[in-house]
């Protein structure tokens, strides 16, 4: 498979490059019918331990569960089901103030299907033990409705050592892009409450791209996201508006950081929670799996839109780490993968390789605002359909994930 071109470039925040060798080894190792493993690496264990532990997980109870968007509320169908693989069907039948529905563990959110205007559909799949949850539907009249799960399972994912070593990890990268954001995120905050607009300017995106690509599991945490990440309709009220998007309101719309440091105070000391929460999270293989779907379904929503930087226009920076999050997230699955749907690994690769090469045709030295990428206020409507179609069609592939590995 061809490189996709332009990515060969350095560029200024974390180029594609690692992620792209992936994928295209696995393209390329696939078509040449050899196993996947010969890419390196051993992180997912040996293969005939892993098609043992599938066969085992064979008898496995599996449900579906339909959950149906109103304005009314969102009540899971059957509300009790068995411990196991449980996909959730989620539909939104008429609703414009409910989007999204959550499956929800005391405070952390375990699951979503997000962004569902009236008439769509969407789906993710987990492995769960028995206990009590919600389904959360924000928005809705009854946003809250119980969900529970009895019993248990002869088997688990966690009987597979190829699943085990790709949530381990999975983990260890999610902490290292923490750690990351929290270095990146400091810089930024200093630069704000030191009045130094020129550099908070550069430094906001160099912050920005790190949270991009972990966004699913800052996600788990819903307040704390939203404290971090929320955009100015996601406020109920205005002095609620905060984070990252109320610094770039002031950065480039307002062009004043008066008021700002209390603001820039609060974003470090929530990132800094953030990274110590992700040191307490286990991940369980359909999570990892829903977090790339999310990730690519968040470029279609809110990236392409321009919605996501609207004052800054660096969406193609955030389109780089969306990309990134959801790449590394399919990587450490597909010792896995390729046991159970080799075509699949070579589809996903394919699309991969070709959303890469969408993303690098905008790719630009030093770049707007030094992201390495043109201002995105300057692509047209016929560029953003483009690139819309061919984010779709990955999307389309990682969706489909979930479903082979839960």
């Amino acid at each position: 498979m061809a490189t996709a071109p332009g990515l060969t470039q350095e560029l200024t925040v974390n180029p594609l490059a690692h992620h792209r060798r992936v994928l295209a080894c696995a393209a390329t190792v696939l078509s040449a019918g050899l196993l996947l493993s010969a890419c390196g690496g051993g992180k997912g264990g040996d293969s005939k331990d892993s098609a043992a532990a599938t066969a085992k997980n064979a008898d496995a109870k599996s449900s579906t569960v339909t959950i149906t968007i109103t304005d009314k509320d969102c009540a899971p169908s059957p509300a009790t089901v068995p411990a196991g693989a449980v996909k959730f069907v989620v539909t939104n039948k008429d609703s414009s103030k409910v989007t999204e529905a959550e499956l929800l563990d005391g405070g952390k959110m375990l699951g979503e299907k997000e962004n569902l205007t009236p008439g769509l559909s969407g789906d993710f799949s987990l492995t769960l033990g028995a206990g009590k949850f919600q389904v959360y539907c924000p928005g809705a009249d009854t946003d809250k409705t119980a969900f529970t799960v009895t019993g248990s399972t002869a088997h688990s994912w966690k009987d597979d050592p190829a699943l085990v070593a790709a949530t381990k990890s999975y983990a260890a990268w999610i902490d290292s892009e923490v750690k990351q954001e929290v270095t990146a995120t400091d810089a930024f905050t200093a630069a704000v409450k030191a009045g130094q607009t020129d550099q908070a300017k550069l430094l906001y995106g160099k912050a920005r791209v790190y949270y991009e690509r972990i966004e699913p599991t800052a996600e788990i945490w819903g307040d704390l996201d939203g404290r971090i990440d929320g955009r100015a309709d996601d406020a109920p009220s205005p002095d609620q508006f905060t984070g990252f998007h109320r610094i770039e309101q002031a950065l480039w719309q307002t062009k004043s950081l008066t008021g700002m440091d209390k603001i820039a105070d609060q974003l470090s000391t929530d990132t800094h929670d953030l990274y110590s929460k992700v040191q307490t999270v286990e991940y369980q293989p359909a999570e990892i799996a829903n977090g790339a779907t999310d990730l690519v379904n968040e470029i279609q929503s809110s990236k392409i839109t321009g919605e996501e930087e609207r004052y800054s226009h660096i969406d193609l920076l955030d389109f780089e780490g969306n990309l990134a999050g959801a790449n590394e997230a399919v990587t450490v699955l597909l010792p896995v993968l390729k046991q159970k749907d080799p075509a699949l690994v070579a589809t996903l690769a394919e699309r991969y390789q070709q959303t890469a090469a969408a993303l690098a045709a905008y790719v630009s030295k030093p770049g707007y605002e030094q992201t390495g990428y043109v201002d995105y206020s300057k692509v047209t409507d016929t560029q953003r359909r483009a690139l819309s179609q061919t984010v779709n069609a990955y999307a389309e592939a990682v969706s489909k994930i979930a479903a082979q590995i839960a």
